[in-house]
């Protein structure tokens, strides 16, 4: 330690020295006074300085960086340090208890500060304390100029063959199926992928086991065929909108989609449609939520949507229905169906896969692509490897971060995409054992991942990188660039629909004028439209 010596006036014993003297006496004792030497001795004093610290200059950085911070203390002698967080999303902190702190910035949707205080108590003074500032801001994505557009992968009709059971309103004529053309043109110095395609796949099906099971499993079965089962049989080929034997909506004509679509959705019609996509994607500097209605074009040109299907529980606009789940029993053997005339899928669809050639021996082909001009690709990484959702769903228990004083939904987060932000009181949403009611009138129970606020994004899983995806469901590769996925998850060996779905509540890239989508408000009407 550092000492301070302090001089001290203070008079000792006289000590007393016999020199050049035979003996010493009591009787020689005046006489040798004059011979005694006075020594008057100094003594000190200890005072411990209390300690300083300095936390460092606040910091700017980026989601995913490794950030470390370096603490300047002084002090005289031993102490302890300890760091802690007292704000912000909370990180997984390195070296707590040393001068240097480390620590992996997490993903954030828009700029997040971390306030974090660094403490040293030498055990004499008061302990001392300081703080630092750290902004995470989001990651930018990485633009690859090598993984331009694929123009080769829209399945384009080159030879105008015709759907056998979709029939155009004017001509009756059986639709054009697939993509119809594909284009490069310049649109104010901005090169663009200009697809037209009037949004009827040419899907072909042979009946497994598997697909006719789940045909006469439909808990409505009896009433969702005219003759109470499906016309068609194991390995039998069915062609899109061909009559499989549903009860199927007035608006189906005769052998023209009737029988194809189960009670509820309507029948497709020719939507001609134009998709302007950017050859070289721009990330987005805002937010821009996906909404209803198309968010991309599938590579047999149909249309992609998200999660959202317009509905919500009670009509309060609250807890919001997603579609994969809400209209489970509402689309055909491939998992689509149509709003106002457009197919489009919400989720994962085998028969897309099997048109694509993908075989989940290796990283997914590509599907299509989203409004921004990012693609999207299947589900697969690589060989038995499926790209994994980092969204994942509330734990409503009063004791978790996510949950509500009642253990029930009874509350929203803030910011589902920053947990630490804590809940709101919203209108009360249903059990999670408690059966509603589809538009279609099946009964389904709520369990807690059936409505869109039961998730949140988990940033620490995303941070994991490996197969794990980001906010937008979608990440960077050398071979491909930045991309979406869609995601799955198996279950009991089948690959069911994961969260969000294909891409997720927000686009990565921005949207141009010519976008065939739009960001949404989020003043979607309660209860409609349906999607």
């Amino acid at each position: 330690m550092k000492f301070v010596i302090t001089p001290i006036a203070k008079t000792l014993p006289v000590l007393f020295t016999c020199a050049n003297l035979v003996a010493c006496g009591g009787s020689s004792s005046d006489s040798n006074a004059a011979n005694d030497t006075n020594t008057t001795e100094q003594t000190t004093e200890t005072t411990n300085v209390a300690p300083t610290v300095n936390a460092g200059i606040d910091q700017t950085v980026t989601a995913g960086d490794d950030v470390v911070l370096s603490a300047s203390i002084e002090d005289d002698g031993n102490h302890t340090i300890e760091w802690t967080q007292a704000s912000g999303i909370t990180v997984e902190l390195s070296g707590n208890n040393t001068d240097t702190l480390s620590f992996i910035a997490p993903n954030v949707e828009s700029d997040q500060s971390i306030l974090f205080q660094v403490t040293v108590d030498d055990g004499v003074n008061e302990p001392v304390t300081d703080e630092i500032t750290i902004t995470v801001t989001p990651e930018q994505i990485t633009e690859n100029p090598d993984a331009e557009q694929d123009s080769s992968a829209w399945i384009i009709n080159t030879n105008d063959e015709r759907a056998s059971h979709i029939l155009n309103s004017s001509s009756n004529l059986g639709v054009l199926v697939n993509v119809q053309s594909v284009d490069i043109t310049e649109v104010n110095g901005e090169d663009y992928t200009v697809v037209t395609s009037q949004g009827i796949p040419n899907y072909n099906v042979e009946i497994t086991e598997e697909i006719y099971d789940s045909l006469t499993a439909r808990p409505r079965s009896n009433t969702d065929f005219v003759g109470g089962a499906p016309t068609i049989g194991v390995g039998d080929i069915v062609s899109f909108g061909q009559d499989i034997g549903y009860s199927s909506n007035r608006n189906c004509g005769t052998d023209a989609g009737y029988g194809y679509w189960p009670p509820g959705p309507d029948c497709p019609t020719d939507s001609t449609r134009e998709g302007y996509f950017p050859q070289e994607p721009t990330p987005t500097e805002e937010d821009c939520d996906t909404g209803l209605g198309k968010v991309g074009l599938w590579v047999n040109g149909s249309s992609v949507y998200n999660w959202e299907d317009g509905q919500s529980y009670n009509n309060q606009g609250t807890w919001q229905n997603l579609a994969p789940v809400a209209e489970q029993y509402d689309v055909d053997i491939c998992g689509g169906h149509a709003a106002n005339g457009d197919y489009h899928h919400h989720f994962y669809s085998s028969c897309l896969a099997d048109m694509v050639g993908d075989k989940a021996d290796g990283h997914s082909p590509l599907y299509g692509y989203a409004a921004d001009g990012y693609p999207i690709y299947g589900p697969w990484e690589a060989e038995g490897v499926l790209a994994k959702s980092a969204w994942v769903v509330r734990d409503y228990s009063s004791s978790s971060e996510t949950g509500c004083a009642d253990d029930s939904r009874s509350c929203t987060l803030v910011d589902s995409y920053d947990p630490s932000q804590g809940t709101e009181s919203s209108d009360q949403g249903p059990d999670f054992d408690q059966t509603v009611t589809t538009l279609s009138g099946n009964e389904l129970v709520a369990y807690n991942g059936y409505y869109k606020e039961d998730y949140y994004w988990n940033s620490e899983l995303t941070q994991q990188g490996d197969n794990y995806l980001d906010q937008y469901n979608g990440h960077y590769d050398e071979t491909r660039g930045y991309h979406y996925h869609v995601t799955v998850e198996e279950v009991d060996g089948k690959l069911t629909p994961a969260f969000p779905y294909i891409v997720g509540e927000k686009f990565a890239g921005s949207l141009g004028e010519n976008s065939l989508a739009m960001c949404s408000t989020g003043n979607t009407p309660p209860g409609g439209p349906r999607g």
